[in-house]
């Protein structure tokens, strides 16, 4: 319901508590942002550091789309990693990329 402007209050928002109230959501607020702006300046430290690393590899003559791609699976477990490789298999073979294997 809007605020009535005719109507005086009886008492301030300093004396209501209601100013401190809205102090304390800003300050919130603020420690929010700033501890995200913080993340974020760290996260761009990593990736540079990571980028780094990979220009190091790359230099001393690794392939550094394959590291990629190992790293990625290294993150899978056994069963998933499984999985896909059934499914790119069957995919390929659909394609006529690869034969299928000789059953026993």
């Amino acid at each position: 319901m809007p605020k009535d402007t005719r109507q005086t209050e009886a008492f301030s928002d300093r004396e209501t508590g209601a100013a401190d109230a809205h102090g304390v959501a800003r300050d919130q607020l603020r420690a929010f942002i700033e501890r995200i702006e913080r993340l974020e300046e760290e996260k761009k430290t990593v990736a540079d550091d990571i980028k780094d690393v990979f220009g190091e590899a790359k230099g001393m003559g690794y392939d550094t789309k394959i590291m990629k791609k190992v790293i990625a699976l290294r993150k899978k477990d056994d069963q998933e990693r499984m999985e896909e490789d059934l499914i790119l298999d069957t995919y390929l073979q659909a394609l006529g990329m690869i034969e299928a294997h000789a059953q026993d």
